[in-house]
């Protein structure tokens, strides 16, 4: 399936003391573009029954970012889910052409009403499968 993308600009508040993007924002940028990945390609009535949450997170920090870059960030999911977990691949290349963080993060799947892991339904994969 094609990298679904987003971008993201580097704000000021976003800086660390080191002069460049703060790891706790390339999570939230991660976290960002698979919520937006999940609201463009899901089924609406998805939204309302399901609920996804964090169980790992892999980063690898290859660059940086000041005030004012900007990078692309592509997601995509490589493999088929495994019970109630799923991996979202995540990539950010600047304007240079230059990747500066990848990362692969592990996400579970809970029924919204009651809070309970649930295997991933084959319907709700399909869609980020290409399937």
């Amino acid at each position: 399936m094609t990298p679904f993308a987003m971008r993201f600009t580097a704000d000021p508040a976003d800086i660390d003391e080191l002069g460049h993007v703060n790891n706790a924002v390339w999570v939230r940028w991660i976290q960002d573009i698979a919520v937006a990945h999940w609201h463009a390609v899901a089924d609406p009535a998805h939204h309302d029954a399901y609920i996804w949450v964090v169980t790992r997170h892999e980063i690898d920090y290859r660059g940086n970012m000041v005030a004012g870059d900007t990078v692309t960030a592509e997601t995509w999911i490589g493999d088929p889910p495994k019970g109630a977990r799923f991996d979202r691949h995540v990539r950010f290349v600047g304007d240079d052409g230059k990747v500066k963080v990848e990362a692969r993060t592990t996400w579970a799947i809970l029924d919204r009403a009651t809070g309970r892991l649930v295997r991933v339904p084959k319907e709700v994969a399909a869609p980020f499968l290409g399937a």
